[in-house]
């Protein structure tokens, strides 16, 4: 069932055009995507379709279903998501909205693998169990209305906390916690929200494996590398004392924020990815912040821990042993 269309007249309706310029419009408000019911109700016959196809200017993603190929970018990651999500919304029909990964990706929590540029995962209420179509990943759980909001006036989805419960229980923990740390640090939920939602996924298959997670979250991080860090040093006991510790001068100017702070060892652990940090201006300032960390606090050590020494987690507990005198 196709969404009706939403009645435009950008042309006189007399006008050869019309019909062509007013499907545009529709599809310029949905991510460059139209429903073949819509551009019907916008003008255009089967004939127009199918020429419009033939000559290169629409695709077909899904049964009953175009998109403008002038208005979607699939070099855009986020853009052609959302250009996906509706696609799939308009074929499945008003019921269905973007659920679990494709939702979590929506809300822009980080830690997911990067989107595969293909299929997205959505949601139609009902009995049965999750199913597969062209591109589309069918679930059929059942949500409550106050679970279900809207992103961009046009794209249905789960809220950030249902999003987060159901994407729990398809990934692993590293995964999840980068998730919720993320959700937490951009306050698409609240730490008080956590508890409800690890209750709310009681009896579900997947729960008792994943409910202590829900306990390792912590908002301050500010990326999933600071994220799996952390939690390699403490699953080896070694967690951090703080994060995000701040150091100032004398004057109580700040000098630096660390992303994890160790007070007994005095040990500074900073999670640099690749990006800002290497650029050549960020590491002038990370030279400078450091030599005023060694001038206002001498006896502080600094280690740092990329993405590649997570494959060697042995290698960061080693780090960390060492700086407490358990190893050489």
């Amino acid at each position: 069932m196709d969404v009706p269309a939403v009645p435009l007249s950008l042309a006189p309706d007399d006008h050869p055009d019309t019909p062509f310029l007013n499907a545009m419009a529709i599809a310029e408000r949905q991510h460059g995507v139209i429903s073949g019911h819509q551009a019907r109700c916008a003008g255009l016959s089967h004939s127009d379709l199918r020429g419009l196809k033939r000559n290169g200017t629409l695709g077909h993603p899904h049964t009953g279903v175009y998109s403008v190929r002038s208005l979607v970018d699939r070099s855009d990651t986020d853009g052609f998501l959302r250009t996906s999500v509706m696609a799939a919304q308009l074929a499945l029909g008003p019921r269905s909205f973007a659920g679990a990964q494709t939702a979590a990706h929506l809300w822009g929590m980080q830690g997911l693998p990067r989107w595969d540029g293909h299929t997205v995962h959505m949601v139609v209420p009902g009995p049965g169990t999750k199913r597969h179509r062209h591109r589309i990943t069918l679930h059929t759980w059942e949500i409550g209305t106050g679970e279900i909001t809207a992103l961009d006036g046009s794209l249905r989805l789960t809220t950030p906390g249902r999003s987060l419960r159901d994407t729990f229980l398809e990934v692993d923990r590293e995964t999840a916690v980068c998730l919720m740390d993320s959700a937490l640090n951009q306050a698409l939920v609240r730490a008080e929200d956590l508890d409800v939602l690890a209750l709310a996924n009681r009896h579900r298959k997947g729960c008792v494996r994943t409910y202590p997670w829900w306990f390792l979250a912590d908002g301050r991080a500010e990326s999933p590398l600071e994220t799996r860090v952390r939690l390699v040093c403490t699953d080896a006991g070694f967690a951090p004392t703080d994060l995000q510790h701040r150091f100032v001068d004398d004057a109580g100017r700040l000098i630096a924020v660390a992303d994890l702070w160790w007070e007994d060892l005095r040990l500074i652990g900073e999670a640099d990815g690749l990006g800002p940090h290497s650029r050549p201006e960020a590491l002038a300032r990370d030279r400078t912040r450091q030599n005023a960390l060694q001038l206002h606090y001498p006896g502080v050590r600094i280690v740092r821990f990329t993405w590649q020494d997570l494959a060697r987690p042995a290698y960061i507990t080693s780090v960390l042993a060492r700086a407490a005198g358990r190893g050489c």
